[in-house]
């Protein structure tokens, strides 16, 4: 199976003493929604800090498609949603768009399509005229969301994108996520809450820096003997102490 991201040895020190993350091993395949999975604290942000390139590594190496993460190349292939506000709030959801899609280099002749396309995909286009600073948290989520879509990236990188978000929509989301999934596009999707889990092709858990799982969610109950993702989250840390 063609490889999205590979990940040797990686570790991460912050601050000169923190042990944010401990010899990571990865292989993530491309076409699949991958997810990051593990209580706040675990590394889940350091990790796909480190893939998007906006993080020192300690020692280790990441790739992404073949190529060192955080190279110049990879800026068209490679979308990153933070947990963070990545909007301006004192524009609107139109004007953000439209200043993401020059900063993507995208042709400014379709930034009214590329527009059009994207909230539509994020269920905003009755708001395009508003000002952001107007919005709700979750339609705030949802202009970043819009953002990370510009230029359909190969792998999309996102970081709680589903906090805060009512329960039909986050179902749309997941939804969209699938849809692009099938697409061929590479979702790598963080999350604590571990019944979003059963929803990814693919699970990596972590705890405390740590890697302690990589597989489906179907083979993760089994090799586990257990019913949800959370079950086996605790018996594989039970294991571990």
């Amino acid at each position: 199976m063609e490889t999205a991201v590979k990940i040797k040895h990686l570790s991460v020190t912050l601050g000169g003493h923190f042990k944010a993350l401990t010899d990571i091993n990865l292989e993530l395949p491309v076409g699949k929604t991958i997810g990051f999975i593990g209580p706040s604290g675990a590394g889940k942000t350091t990790l796909i800090r480190g893939i998007v390139g906006s993080l020192g590594i300690s020692s280790g190496e990441i790739r992404v498609f073949d190529i060192p993460a955080g190279s110049a190349v990879l800026r068209q292939e490679v979308s990153y949603m933070t947990q963070e506000l990545s909007v301006y709030p004192d524009l609107t959801v139109t004007e953000n768009i439209k200043y993401f899609i020059t900063m993507a280099g995208q042709p400014s002749k379709k930034s009214g399509e590329i527009v059009k396309n994207v909230l539509e995909l994020v269920d905003m286009s009755d708001k395009a005229g508003s000002l952001v600073s107007d919005l709700s948290g979750g339609q705030k989520q949802r202009v970043s969301l819009a953002v990370a879509l510009i230029g359909a990236p190969k792998l999309m990188v996102l970081d709680e994108p589903t906090v805060g978000l009512d329960p039909v929509l986050r179902e749309k989301l997941w939804g969209l996520f699938a849809r692009l999934a099938d697409q061929g596009t590479t979702l790598i999707i963080s999350s604590h809450s571990m019944d979003e889990a059963g929803r990814c092709d693919d699970l990596v858990l972590i705890r405390d820096g740590r890697l302690i799982a990589h597989s489906s969610p179907d083979a993760l109950l089994r090799s586990t003997g257990t019913k949800t993702v959370e079950e086996s989250f605790l018996k594989l840390v039970g294991d571990r102490e």
